[in-house]
């Protein structure tokens, strides 16, 4: 079930969000959380209910384990083995479902070995709920993980509205807010704040990503046709839109938790305003960069080793946070990329070098641009084919007319310039927010909630970016 979807918006959302307030109200706060638990199960079950067993029992064996972890805090050993047993369980369970394909055709291509390769479909947030569940046991181990009860756990990794597509949580993060008597009550404030946000995210979804996602399919579906300008509007319309695609999916579910009171943590920050590489995984992707930094990079060592170890740690750190996106040789470059562009970045930095602020923007800019060529073509050779276009490379592409691929090509420049501008300029849905005057973000809320509900009908879009990932 889509956020952007009626079915959500109308016939979901509603129903659970006074459901949980009501049973709050007559049978406290223990039952409201079952009923929150439920909803989030049935959410989830609606994609495909044969997956919801694989997220139940994920969450019993997970519950088990931190309690193994947390019982053996007063011996020696402390449940290392235990964490690592689970660790290595959930990358087991992960790796089964989404890299078992292609690891085994890397092994047929590389070895000319015949092992036969899985037709699995992936489940839906297997990687979300399993990286949050890891930080669990770790947290657990380093004794900052409170020990609660089922139930508890149950609402931290299911909550709806965070459980598809993140932010990752964690469970000093989140807790705490259900264990506050005021949730269990409905507040007008929360539930407008709540609206407003959620209702930028929709437009941005629905409004802005899914016009850029028609330049850009039509680009990538038929590449060997494109000009230097078709090139050009393909991969400037994917940037545009996959930015709002992840940070519209965000702010919904950061607007529908704060209908129930919770706050989630900020995921986006105006990253394309980034002036270095940096600079750019501070603003993009918060949760998950805090999640590389905190379980994989401070634990390689972090910046506190050799000049050579810590670049290692940035590009192993990257390389595998590649990996994690997509099972396919484009992620792990795209990774390889941001990993290099930030070894080479810290070079820069220690050597006391400064770029003029207009300059790092412009170079950052550009990495990240085109890094996205390989983040969304099917292989390779299609990422190399549509870069060779896009700087002159490709003599095919210069010799004479071809098909037209992009309808409308003045049109996707003008509306990509007003996005860049757009990016630039305005403020960011927490500025927005933090800053805007209560009527003025009641009235730009209103009206683009009801923008996007009108253009969700109209188009009845079914796909989210975020979820691929």
């Amino acid at each position: 079930m889509l956020f952007s979807s009626p079915e959500f918006i109308f016939a979901f959302l509603p129903p659970s969000l006074l459901g949980y307030f009501a049973i709050a109200r007559l049978l406290g706060g223990r039952a409201s959380l079952g009923w929150l638990v439920l909803c989030s199960l049935f959410f989830y079950g609606y994609w495909r209910l044969e997956y919801l067993p694989l997220l139940i029992g994920s969450i019993l064996g997970n519950y088990a384990i931190a309690a193994a972890i947390q019982a053996q805090q007063g011996t020696r050993r402390g449940g290392f083995a235990i964490l690592i047993a689970g660790i290595a369980a959930n990358l087991a369970l992960l790796g089964y479902f989404k890299y078992a394909g292609f690891f085994a055709e890397t092994a047929n291509a590389a070895l000319g070995t015949g092992i036969t390769v899985p037709q699995l479909v992936l489940p839906l947030a297997i990687s979300f709920f399993t990286f949050q569940q890891i930080t669990y046991l770790v947290d657990s181990y380093k004794r900052e993980a409170v020990r609660g009860s089922l139930l508890h756990y149950a609402v931290f990794v299911t909550f709806f509205p965070q459980l598809i597509a993140g932010p990752i949580v964690h469970h000093k993060e989140m807790m705490p807010q259900f264990a506050r008597a005021a949730i269990l009550r409905l507040r007008s404030k929360n539930l407008l704040a709540g609206l407003i946000i959620f209702g930028l995210g929709l437009f941005k979804k629905i409004g802005i990503a899914d016009s850029f996602a028609v330049w850009a399919d039509a680009g990538y579906a038929d590449h060997t046709q494109l000009t230097v300008l078709d090139a050009w509007i393909t991969t400037f319309s994917y940037t545009f839109q996959l930015y709002f695609d992840f940070s519209g999916y965000t702010d919904m579910a950061i607007g529908a938790a704060r209908m129930f009171g919770i706050r989630l943590p900020l995921n986006f920050l105006s990253p394309y305003k980034a002036v270095s590489i940096q600079d750019f995984w501070r603003r993009w992707h918060i949760t998950l960069s805090r999640f590389l930094r905190d379980y994989l990079y401070i634990p390689l060592g972090g910046s506190r080793r050799r000049e050579g170890r810590v670049m290692a740690n940035l590009m192993i750190t990257f390389l595998l946070g590649g990996l994690w996106h997509g099972a396919g040789w484009t992620f792990i470059l795209w990774g390889g990329i941001h990993g290099a562009a930030l070894v080479i970045h810290r070079i820069w930095a220690r050597a006391g070098l400064r770029l003029p602020r207009v300059i790092g923007w412009l170079l950052t800019f550009a990495v990240v641009h085109l890094s996205w060529v390989f983040f969304r073509a099917t292989d390779l050779a299609q990422a190399l084919d549509i870069l060779s276009i896009m700087f002159g490379l490709d003599p095919a592409a210069m010799a004479g007319p071809r098909h037209v691929v992009i309808e409308g090509a003045r049109t996707a420049g003008r509306y990509l310039l007003l996005a860049l501008i757009g990016v630039l300029i305005l403020p960011n849905t927490y500025q927005f927010t933090r800053d805007v005057r209560p009527l003025y973000k009641t009235l730009v809320g209103a009206v683009l909630f009801g923008a996007g509900c009108i253009l969700m009908l109209v188009s009845r879009s079914d796909v989210f970016l975020y979820f691929n990932f």
